[in-house]
């Protein structure tokens, strides 16, 4: 029977580019986000390549509409053996001290109890496969902060937390739990809605890296990490583009 992997976020960015990816792998994918519209293109595109693939309409903050989501994966075509919890994003780059309460409630929401709700609600048909994955798409900053990050930093450190307790408590179960923390990737949309839509403000973020990673690029380690050998778990996985030697020391050309 074809695998099935959800793929949550899949409307835009690394999510769509998992998506496609993933069903060149030979995965059914069930692309999950709230966006209905950009979704069915998403399949269209993935169909009309050869691939297979379902719209899921689902918002990570809402328990209902996860379990939506448990339900359209217990009618899937095959297995459930694979999780790619990516839905996620930042808002803001305030210090601290006045930072919008808003802003991380909504980060972390999204980041981490988002993941928590789809984990959660997905586990027992990955364990039940007998050869399930989980990936975490967290971020660079969820393991070095830097200014202006706090919430963010915050929201992804915590992510990161989940996924090695995970790790932990899964042991013994045939459910691998695989964590990949991408620095400057440049989409369509994350430094937009960081931004709250200005588009000045999130070019300025690449402005002079002639090459920082694009979605595809953190698809390909998603897709890679997942289709090692079952009993290869490759714990952590950070990618930067050449031009960021750390979070804190980026090439800049002009």
């Amino acid at each position: 029977m074809t695998p099935v992997a959800i793929v949550t976020g899949a409307s835009s960015g690394i999510g769509a580019a998992t998506a496609r990816r993933l069903a060149t792998e030979g995965f059914h994918v069930l692309a999950a986000a709230r966006r209905a519209d950009r979704l069915a293109d998403l399949v269209t595109g993935i169909a009309a390549a050869g691939g297979s693939a379902t719209a899921v309409t689902c918002d990570v903050t809402s328990d209902e509409s996860v379990a939506g989501l448990a339900a359209a994966a217990e009618r899937a075509p095959g297995p459930v053996t694979l999780l790619v919890n990516n839905a996620g994003g930042a808002r803001g780059v305030d210090p601290v001290e006045s930072g919008s309460v808003g802003d991380w409630q909504w980060m972390y929401d999204v980041n981490v109890l988002g993941t928590l709700r789809v984990t959660q609600a997905v586990l027992p048909a990955l364990e039940r496969s007998g050869a399930g994955t989980i990936v975490i798409v967290s971020s660079t900053a969820g393991l070095v902060v830097y200014e202006g990050g706090g919430g963010y930093a915050a929201a992804k450190h915590a992510q990161t937390a989940v996924a090695g307790t995970l790790r932990l408590e899964l042991c013994g179960r045939p459910v691998r739990v695989v964590e990949i923390d991408p620095g400057m990737v440049r989409t369509d949309e994350f430094s937009l809605v960081r931004f709250d839509g200005d588009a000045e403000r999130a070019a300025a973020v690449y402005a002079g890296v002639a090459e920082p990673l694009v979605a595809d690029d953190v698809a390909d380690c998603i897709a890679w990490c997942a289709t090692r050998p079952q009993h290869v778990n490759v714990d952590r996985l950070v990618v930067r583009p050449l031009a960021q030697a750390a979070q804190h020391k980026v090439h800049r050309v002009g």
